[in-house]
């Protein structure tokens, strides 16, 4: 099953090869692979140690009846809702320098999908090396300014969406919303599309 019937034959098979890691289940991992099953993705490898909490349902992709549930899992039975066909590869821990490279390397595109800023340089320095296109973001909190979020390209392999300003900041009452992003995960969504099937970002 496909459940998107607008793909091209040798598109389909495309997808049906390649492979997307993606770092993180929160508000833009869990989105970002909501989208690209939708594409036509099937084969993912999820890493997150985290569980879903009643502060996660205001942008994640994830239900009430949810709540307490490891995000990998939780996640996995809601993309297999989509498209029960799907390869997944999960793994329940924290992603380090030690482990990144081992975790992802199955992978042909990356998408980072941190909270914490030292975890996504982290992530970045370790495998941009390796030349596997890593697709990050960072400035996405708050409303508004949706024409202020884009994407930029950074050497031959890293994609950075958002507007890299609006970080969440409790003192100034920027918070991370489900609009922005929402935005923001579609767009690592469709920058992975872009790369996997060689078209213009």
């Amino acid at each position: 099953m496909n459940p998107n019937p607008y793909l091209t034959e040798s598109q389909r098979i495309r997808l049906q090869q390649v492979c997307v890691g993606i770092a993180g289940a929160g508000g833009l991992g869990s989105n970002c692979a909501m989208h690209m099953v939708r594409a036509g993705v099937t084969r993912l490898v999820i890493v997150d140690f985290d569980r879903v909490c009643a502060s996660n349902l205001n942008r994640q992709f994830y239900f009430s009846d949810q709540l307490d549930q490891l995000k990998t899992f939780a996640l996995r039975d809601n993309l297999l809702r989509i498209n029960p066909a799907l390869d997944l590869v999960l793994h329940e821990q924290r992603v380090t320098e030690e482990n990144a490279w081992p975790l992802f390397q199955s992978c042909d595109v990356i998408v980072e999908a941190f909270d914490v800023d030292a975890t996504k340089h982290m992530l970045i320095s370790t495998l941009l090396p390796y030349g596997k296109p890593i697709v990050a973001a960072t400035g996405l909190a708050g409303f508004g300014k949706s024409n202020a979020m884009r994407v930029r390209k950074f050497g031959s392999h890293l994609y950075l969406i958002g507007d890299g300003i609006s970080a969440v900041s409790a003192e100034k009452q920027c918070f991370p919303s489900s609009p922005r992003v929402g935005i923001a995960a579609a767009m690592q969504a469709n920058t992975v599309m872009s790369i996997l099937l060689e078209e213009p970002l």
